[in-house]
């Protein structure tokens, strides 16, 4: 045991002496934390719009005012004639216009029905989809409060609720993705990089000879990569509650004994990657292609998996992180225990176990070779 501790501590100190790694530990996290929360969020906010009003009456002032009011408009030019509306596109003051037509709020009050109309810069469909949805929205609520100020008959009123984000906030979906990207990548990128990095120089053959069985000597570069990848979730964690204002509705426990479980499947990619490969090169090119690329794909953070055809649905099941992502949002968003992720959790301790056989018969193969 004593040479154990040894092996671990030497490691430990060869980690914290190199600031590179220092800095790839944990810095990274942080700046991707960040990132994909503040930067690359699929949130609209403060989009600028102009406003056509040929009305100018009480109600067209009151749905004018609830655009400014939004976090998710800015209006910043009033037009005067439909022919404006074509040069502020152009010059891309605007991602959308608002037009209402002349007697708006007679023709609602005598008519029952009325229109507004939304000209959005469908140069990005996605921009311009939502902006749309969140000014049709804000219309149908005004819309709504009218219809309760009179009684019409055989109204049918559709309502939306939306479970766990009701605020549709991109980072419920962000933060567990990025929690298994970085996960899957410093676990297994720096595990099998440590381990190549010895048989390149050479050290490698000093470590086995030593009096410590080999295999263990192999472990003890990858615990301390255990430790620091966990900091890392109390990091994550810490910056998505504050920052972000990510709730954990779950059990914190159990939350964090599932990155247990998922830094162990991910150091046992590591150990298999550094059991095929010579060369720190091969190494990292298998780690950010090999994993993380597949991670950002089929762990569905980024693309839904039920869009996907069927052979890559079926790929997907082979990817640790799509399991630890539908892990982590169970348990942070939904609040669910262990009984409704029980299945993910003995695939991703099935995938554990399974790489971490293959690597050990291959370091075997090796090292009587």
């Amino acid at each position: 045991m004593k040479q154990f501790l040894a092996f671990v501590t030497k490691e430990f100190y060869h980690i914290l002496r190199d600031r590179r790694t220092l800095f790839f530990m944990f810095g990274l996290p942080v700046v991707q934390i960040l990132l994909f929360g503040f930067a690359l969020s699929n949130e609209i906010k403060n989009a600028s719009i102009a406003i056509l009003d040929q009305s100018k009456d009480e109600s067209t002032q009151a749905l004018i005012t609830r655009l400014d009011a939004s976090r998710y408009f800015t209006i910043i030019k009033t037009l005067h004639h439909n022919n404006e509306i074509e040069s502020v596109f152009r010059r891309g003051e605007v991602k959308l216009v608002v037009v209402f037509p002349a007697n708006f709020r007679q023709e609602l009050l005598h008519t029952n029905a009325t229109q507004v109309q939304l000209v959005a810069d469908a140069t990005d469909t996605n921009t311009a989809t939502t902006i749309a949805n969140y000014a049709a929205s804000i219309i149908r609520q005004y819309q709504d409060e009218l219809l309760n100020e009179q009684k019409l008959p055989y109204t049918i009123r559709v309502e939306n609720s939306m479970l766990y984000n009701p605020q549709l906030k991109s980072a419920y979906n962000f933060v567990p993705g990025v929690m298994a990207m970085i996960l899957m990548l410093l676990s297994a990128l720096m595990t099998s990089v440590a381990i190549v990095r010895e048989k390149e120089m050479g050290t490698m053959e000093v470590l086995l000879v030593s009096p410590m069985q080999p295999l263990m000597v192999v472990f003890t570069k990858a615990i301390p990569y255990l430790v620091l990848s966990f900091v890392n979730v109390i990091i994550i964690l810490i910056l998505s509650v504050t920052l972000l204002e990510m709730p954990i509705n779950g059990s914190l426990t159990l939350l964090l004994l599932e990155c247990l479980l998922f830094i162990f499947t991910s150091l046992a990619l590591g150990l298999l990657i550094s059991s095929a490969t010579h060369s720190q090169q091969v190494a990292m090119f298998i780690s950010l292609v090999g994993l993380m690329l597949p991670t950002i794909i089929f762990s569905g953070f980024m693309f839904p998996i039920e869009n996907m055809p069927k052979i890559l649905q079926i790929i997907s099941n082979a990817v640790p992180a799509r399991w630890f992502y539908e892990i982590v949002k169970s348990i942070m968003i939904k609040g669910l225990g262990i009984d409704a992720i029980w299945r993910e959790t003995l695939i991703l301790l099935g995938m554990t176990v399974f790489f971490m056989g293959v690597a050990t018969a291959r370091f075997k193969v090796r090292l009587e070779g």
